[in-house]
């Protein structure tokens, strides 16, 4: 995304909105961002922009649709840039770690569930909380 996707969007260009945005590029394909993680990120890489005008900004990014924000249970927001392709979570109870994945049987299935009960999915977000497996243990032969 760069200054052109800002004023696609009816916002006018800022260095902090620039830099957000960068920082959601770079970062945000590797994990989703809190707020907070924004704001640390960029004051160790020397923007001294203040927490208030990042959650302003990710306010109006979610508002002007660049963005996406989530509100996983037990967690702060995250948010995520809006790529246009949809894709559901899973949450690791244990880490917080956030995994997005795709599943074109899933998405069917929803779209047959809301059909028997005679609706047109219009939107939906699926979210799996789940916590990594312990490893088996194997018997241990007996002598």
């Amino acid at each position: 995304m760069e200054s052109n996707d800002l004023r696609r969007v009816g916002l006018k260009v800022t260095h902090p909105r620039m830099r957000i945005l960068e920082l959601l590029e770079q970062k945000g394909l590797e994990h989703h961002m809190t707020a907070e993680d924004i704001y640390r990120h960029l004051l160790e890489h020397g923007d001294e922009i203040g927490l208030a005008t990042v959650y302003r900004v990710l306010t109006q990014f979610e508002a002007a649709g660049l963005v996406l924000k989530h509100n996983f249970e037990g967690g702060q927001a995250v948010y995520e840039l809006d790529r246009g392709g949809h894709h559901d979570h899973m949450v690791d109870v244990d880490t917080g770690q956030i995994i997005e994945f795709e599943s074109p049987e899933i998405e069917e299935l929803q779209r047959q569930i809301a059909a028997q009960h005679g609706y047109e999915l219009e939107e939906h977000s699926l979210v799996l909380y789940v916590r990594k497996k312990k490893p088996q243990k194997q018997a241990q032969p007996q002598r």
